[in-house]
């Protein structure tokens, strides 16, 4: 499988913040980059801005000295590159009292399809023009939606609260899972495989802060409008100038997918697989 991607675009505002603890790999994003990460950092101090960017830049570090294209990209090689970032992370806290830690998301395109790895809640989305037609053009659906590593969907699962609470709880903003030094923490990431890759499919990866006040509904009729990906993304800067946290994101525009010997037999993930918070969504909807 062959995937060409339009020219990638990402958002880094700091909101209302005094520093930035959100990070980009790479910094320019071009059509020919396979390796995407954003990372959410928290910690005291500069300690999050600090955990955010050495992950990310481990990551591409990692990816940049391994010939990937080379064999086929399996889940044993992700959890290498993430234990080597890992790794990085223990040596910037060698006294152990910087309390740092960062979210993570990463989507790697490569020859069997696409991986998705997150852990935390900075989000993932795959997004697609549906076959129904609106005012503004053919509606949007939402095929990924990664689940949150937070307390809320904890809770949620428990049958302690209902999905609908899950937005306004007042503790929607602690997460179960992070990226922190130490051997006693190595949180594992949920990794989803996709195949189903459509010309015109979007991949959209941000932090928490980018949905402080945009819904699905609002996100998906901005990224499957009419509208060129400069333009999109300059509503989503424009739909987000008032938030408070830092607030991140890629948007990776499938261009075109060419079908190879064998690709009828690789498995898509995304409609079994259990951190999709779709198939929540979808039961709650019936």
């Amino acid at each position: 499988m062959k995937i060409d991607i339009f020219p990638p675009l990402s958002i880094h505002e700091l909101g209302q913040r005094d520093n930035q603890e959100d990070a980009l790999y790479p910094q320019t994003g071009t059509t020919s980059d396979r390796l995407f990460v954003l990372c959410d950092g928290m910690g005291r101090y500069e300690g999050g801005e600090k955990a955010s960017q050495l992950v990310c830049q481990s990551l591409g570090k990692w990816f940049d000295e391994h010939t990937i294209s080379e064999c086929p990209f399996t889940d044993f090689l992700l959890r290498e590159a993430i234990e080597y970032a890992y790794t990085e992370l223990d040596k910037l806290d060698e006294d152990g009292l910087s309390h740092m830690g960062t979210t993570l998301t990463l989507l790697y395109i490569h020859r069997h399809g696409i991986t998705a790895a997150y852990i935390g809640d900075s989000r993932i989305y795959h997004l697609r023009q549906g076959s129904s037609t609106t005012e503004n053009g053919r509606e949007g659906i939402i095929l990924y939606q990664s689940r949150d590593h937070s307390l809320v969907y904890d809770l949620y699962q428990s049958g302690e609260i209902t999905y609908e609470e899950i937005l306004t709880h007042p503790k929607k903003n602690i997460i179960t899972r992070a990226m922190s030094p130490g051997k006693d923490n190595r949180m594992r990431p949920d990794i989803i495989h996709i195949t189903d890759i459509q010309p015109n499919d979007y991949f959209y990866m941000c932090s928490d802060g980018m949905l402080e006040n945009m819904s699905n509904d609002e996100l998906t009729a901005i990224l499957t409008s009419q509208a060129t990906d400069e333009e999109k993304r300059k509503h989503l800067i424009n739909a987000t100038i008032n938030n408070h946290d830092n607030h991140t994101a890629w948007i990776i525009h499938v261009k075109e997918v060419k079908m190879e010997k064998g690709d009828e037999t690789l498995a898509n993930e995304e409609s079994t697989v259990r951190c999709n918070a779709i198939s929540i969504i979808q039961i709650i909807n019936k």
